[in-house]
């Protein structure tokens, strides 16, 4: 459900009951993911999707009824062979899904609560709900949040190793430590998933299982050279949900009135700016600089990162070109294969939107693992995601 924190904790603040659905676990070709939520207030007002319209009415009655009556549930949609489109997944995928009340005086909407406003205020927290399990704990939830002013989590005077813990399970105080201590481990990795956990808290034994919903700030795009190219970036980098910045030491070009859009302007040599800003393993690096002065010395950084993509604009004779000027500079073979350049995949690409699509088309390729091939013909799966772990299937359902 955090992936609609915004408009849920709209909801919250207006004093609204609503029931929302969880996508829990996928199989097959099913289009969305663990975590995919979609939300029925008491009005009849739905927000999200679970399943991209295949199963989103019986999922909105089911949200209805689960406002009336209190009661979580959990229930399977699979492919109708007697009917394609009846209540199935016409795509052949499977999809479990766990639908919470969510109303006032329910013990479990203050965690909830503090979730949504957690991961509507771009702060990292990690929802834990039981999904399979003895009835009285089905849907109870517990929260982690990052504390950056220490690495501790503290839950009922019990520290674990980092992050803030709310809520509970009620059940046996070392469930609570353990999948704590698990849903921490989840969002230091950014991760929506589920585990299986004894009640009292061992890994051996497996009578419940555990969906684990990660929600970290925006991931990082900085786009350096403040260009015609780089304006349609930022647009399409925002349109992904990217935290855009753009950095040109020109301070006539990298202005707020050429990008509106974008998140911050620094005006600075690129190479000193990356140097002293923060990125991480989900960063992307765009160099559309296309100047050696400026591509060099922030390239021979860039390639030295733990960041997801780095990809530099320029003809082939200057991708060759910066490349004998890279290994000048002590740049290694094994560096340069991490540069995407020319960047972008080949569309045919001419205007500076259709560079930027191609652009973004290479960043999700390489974050999704997808190969850039037509789908036409092709034998690729058509949903696949290399920073996922292999759905697991739920084995009961109520």
């Amino acid at each position: 459900m955090l992936d609609i924190a915004e408009e849920l904790n709209r909801w919250v603040e207006q004093g609204r009951d609503f029931a929302v659905a969880t996508v829990v676990a996928v199989g097959g070709s099913a289009p969305r993911r663990p975590g995919a939520a979609l939300a029925v207030d008491a009005d009849g007002t739905a927000i999200g999707s679970v399943s991209g319209g295949c199963v989103e009415g019986a999922v909105y009655e089911l949200c209805r009824q689960a406002l009336q009556d209190g009661k979580p549930v959990l229930e399977r949609f699979g492919y109708s062979d007697d009917d394609a489109f009846a209540v199935g997944l016409t795509c052949g995928g499977i999809i479990d899904i766990l639908v919470t009340p969510v109303r006032a005086g329910d013990p479990g909407r203050p965690v909830i609560t503090a979730a949504l406003q957690a991961a509507a205020s771009g702060r990292a927290a990690a929802l834990a709900r039981i999904v399979t399990g003895p009835a009285d704990l089905v849907g109870r939830a517990l929260l982690v949040r990052t504390d950056e002013s220490d690495d501790n989590i503290s839950y009922d005077n019990v520290s674990y190793d980092s992050g803030d813990c709310t809520g509970g399970f009620g059940a046996h105080p070392e469930l609570d430590r353990t999948v704590a201590a698990e849903a921490a481990a989840f969002l230091d990795a950014g991760r929506t998933g589920t585990l299986e956990i004894d009640e009292r808290g061992s890994r051996c034994g497996a009578p419940l299982t555990v969906l684990v919903e990660s929600s970290v700030p925006a991931p990082r795009m900085i786009v350096f050279g403040a260009i015609d190219f780089a304006s349609a970036l930022v647009r399409v980098g925002k349109f992904l949900n990217y935290h855009v910045t753009v950095c040109d030491a020109r301070p006539v070009f990298a202005t707020e009135a050429r990008f509106p859009e974008a998140d911050e302007i620094v005006v600075e040599w690129p190479h000193r700016y990356l140097e002293r800003t923060e990125v991480d393993a989900r960063t992307v690096l765009c160099v559309l600089t296309h100047d050696a002065k400026f591509d060099v010395p922030l390239l021979r950084l860039a390639l030295r990162l733990p960041v997801a993509y780095v990809g530099a604009m320029g003809s082939r004779r200057t991708h060759l070109d910066r490349n004998d000027r890279l290994r000048e500079v002590g740049v290694t073979e094994l560096e340069l294969a991490r540069l995407r350049s020319p960047i972008g995949l080949d569309l045919g690409a001419r205007t500076p939107e259709e560079t930027a699509l191609s652009i973004a088309a290479e960043i999700v390729a390489n974050r999704r693992g997808g190969s850039g091939v037509s789908l036409t013909g092709a034998r690729t799966p058509i949903h696949h995601d290399v920073t996922s772990e292999p759905a697991r299937r739920i084995g009961s359902v109520a």
